[in-house]
Order: C-alpha cells, then sequence, then structure tokens
C-alpha cells in the first residue's frame, strides 16, 4: 500500500464544483497524493457528483481519495476510504464496511487512549489536532506535538497532524514525528496552490518514511 505520508489535502467548504476541481488539482500538480472529500452541506446527490469528479481527478494523478464521515458515500463511488470523527460512526463496522484495501482513518483529538482503541478496530492512521489555533474549528482543544512521537513509536501507524497548519508552522510538526500533515486554509487560499503543495511536500525530503 502506498505510504501515508505527507501533505493531505482537505477540500474547504462552500466552493462550486469548478473552483473546487481546479484547487484539488493544482495541489496534485504539486504533488499531493492524499485528498479528503470533506462536504457538510450539500444534499446526497452533489456530494457524490462531486466524489465521482475528485476521484477520477485523484485517479489521474496517482492519488487516493479519502471521504469524510461518510462511509456509505465512500462506499458507493468506490473512494479509497473514510475518515470519522468521534462521533461518526463505529470505527469496527466501518472497517468491515470498507472491507480490504481501503484507508480507515480517526480523529482523535488530543486522546492517546482513543488513538489505540482506533488502531484496535483497524484504523490505517490516527489524528490529532487541534495543534495550532485553526480557522475551521475555532474551539478546538490543542494536540500536545509529543502526541506523534507517542503514536510512531506505540502504535506504529501514520500520525496525522490537523489544525491551523500553516507552511510557517509545519516543520515543528514534522520534526514532532507527524506523517501527515492535514491543511485546509493554508493551501487552498495560497495564490499558487501547487507551489504551495510543493513546499509542504519538501518538508518531508530526507525524513525517515
Amino acid at each position: 500500500m502506498m505510504s501515508l505520508r505527507g501533505l493531505y489535502a482537505i477540500t474547504p467548504d462552500g466552493l462550486d464544483k469548478p473552483t473546487l476541481l481546479t484547487g484539488v488539482e493544482a495541489a496534485l500538480r504539486g504533488g499531493v497524493r492524499l485528498v479528503q472529500y470533506r462536504d457538510k452541506a450539500r444534499r446526497p446527490a452533489e456530494q457524490a457528483d462531486r466524489a465521482y469528479a475528485l476521484l477520477s481527478l485523484c485517479r489521474r494523478f496517482g492519488a487516493r481519495l479519502i471521504v469524510n464521515d461518510d462511509v456509505a458515500l465512500a462506499c458507493s463511488v468506490d473512494a479509497d476510504g473514510v475518515h470519522l470523527g468521534g462521533d461518526d460512526g463505529d470505527l469496527a463496522a466501518a472497517r468491515l464496511a470498507l472491507g480490504p484495501g481501503k484507508l480507515l482513518g480517526a480523529s482523535c483529538y488530543a486522546d492517546f487512549d482513543l488513538a489505540c482503541a482506533a488502531v484496535g478496530a483497524g484504523a490505517d492512521y490516527v489524528a490529532f489536532g487541534a495543534v495550532y489555533p485553526s480557522p475551521t474549528k475555532p474551539y478546538a482543544v490543542r494536540s500536545p506535538l509529543s502526541l506523534f512521537r507517542r503514536c510512531r513509536d506505540e502504535l506504529g501507524v501514520p500520525g496525522c497532524a490537523i489544525g491551523g497548519i500553516t507552511l510557517a508552522n509545519a516543520p515543528a510538526l514534522v520534526s514532532a514525528g507527524a506523517d501527515l500533515l492535514a491543511v485546509i486554509t493554508d493551501l487552498f487560499d495560497a495564490g499558487d496552490i501547487a507551489s504551495h503543495a510543493r513546499d509542504f511536500q519538501q518538508l518531508f525530503k530526507g525524513e525517515r518514511a
């Protein structure tokens, strides 16, 4: 299975379809190989249409598409996996529904015990955050960077950092042991998304894979 390491592009809310696809394509051209489709507001038919379009785009670049919080949608479009938050469903049931070869991610906030349970239920990676103040979730509990080294040493699965990540503060996360950097605002608000993605990816060069 392809290594889970590098920039993890999370799609922003509120974009029209052409803008969404243009932004994601730019991120893919910049080296992103993991994209999460996150869309809380649209009707199911619209979500499926966008998910299919994003999946096709990811296939062109050899990237994988993860669907946020919706196992049924992920299965219906044959996405590469699903990411579940703490209140978004049972991880073991999601693992069973996805079947082998698909990715399952879990939000664990600042709770290492939750990460242990998630891995036990079949999660392929665990996310900790917010690592920095986040415009998307301004009231999220801050997660200590020590969680990423513990994740690598004790759980043996990739640790994903999320929340307020920018190119300026990302090096500290990579040094702390984060394998994935989940970024929304700092990536998709960049003037040159592809170049910004390449700069993020460069942070992982020379680091232990």
